[in-house]
């Protein structure tokens, strides 16, 4: 049993330094990520000596966080476009006939009743 326990705790430590080498390979300018802390930004540079990053949090606004803040690489999504077969369902239904309701000027009546009410 004490064997088994040794064996997982090392299993643990060696998965988890391989996601964190993963993570520092992921890790370079241009990349969108999440701090610790909830901060999300763009990184900007990197300096390997000092452990920090230069990150951009919005447009000319820019913060620097510590290298091991890094909770997360965020990937870019890829969008599907959706093409379709025929041009048929590009087009509206111009046949269809909007329900009938109000006129302009019943809905103003209708709207200045309201306000006088209130």
């Amino acid at each position: 049993m004490f064997g088994l326990l040794i064996f997982m705790m090392m299993r643990k430590q060696k998965k988890t330094k391989a996601a964190a080498a993963e993570q520092r390979s992921k890790l370079a300018p241009g990349v969108e990520m999440m701090t610790n802390f909830g901060l999300f930004g763009k990184v900007l540079s990197i300096d390997e000596d000092e452990n920090k990053i230069l990150l951009e949090i919005s447009p000319g606004v820019t913060a620097t966080v510590h290298r091991q803040t890094v909770a997360k690489i965020i990937e870019p999504e890829t969008v599907e476009a959706i093409v379709p077969d025929d041009a048929s369902a590009l087009t509206l239904d111009l046949e269809k006939k909007a329900p009938a309701g109000e006129t302009v000027e019943e809905s103003l009546e209708r709207l200045k009743n309201e306000n006088k009410d209130n």
